[in-house]
């Protein structure tokens, strides 16, 4: 393509976002739908690319899309205030925690499971006798 405007297969390439997930990012209006070509293809440009990566960073870093929509809003708006980067950042920042907490017990729960089993030739084992027990 010439002007500056590539396809979206170029996008994709430069962005590492795949073509269906652009269309879908479209869709949902996360981004404004490409301009069209007489022949109806869609056209992108590097300030789209741009776009794209931003929100392939986001999506990397666990931001939801309504969390990246966000992001993208306060990113256009040069009138923006930083605490309100910093608070979405934060919010992300607990979520993670409260994860890693989870995975933590979790990951706890199962040690000690493992722990009291004896793994040897016999049939019992508590690891199993406990995933029967019903959890309260």
């Amino acid at each position: 393509m010439n002007n500056g405007v590539i396809s979206i297969g170029e996008a994709a390439s430069r962005s590492g976002v795949p073509p269906k997930t652009i269309r879908y990012y479209e869709e949902i209006g996360l981004i404004a739908p490409a301009e069209r070509l007489e022949n109806r293809y869609r056209a992108y440009d590097e300030k789209d690319v741009q776009t794209l990566r931003f929100i392939q960073r986001a999506r990397r870093l666990g931001f939801s899309l309504k969390e990246v929509a966000a992001l993208l809003a306060l990113y256009r708006d040069r009138r923006r205030a930083s605490r309100d980067v910093k608070r979405l950042a934060l919010a992300r920042v607990a979520e993670l925690d409260r994860k890693i907490a989870e995975m933590k017990a979790i990951r706890n729960t199962i040690a000690d499971l493992a722990e009291h089993c004896r793994g040897d030739q016999r049939p019992e084992c508590p690891i199993l006798e406990k995933l029967e027990t019903p959890m309260h």
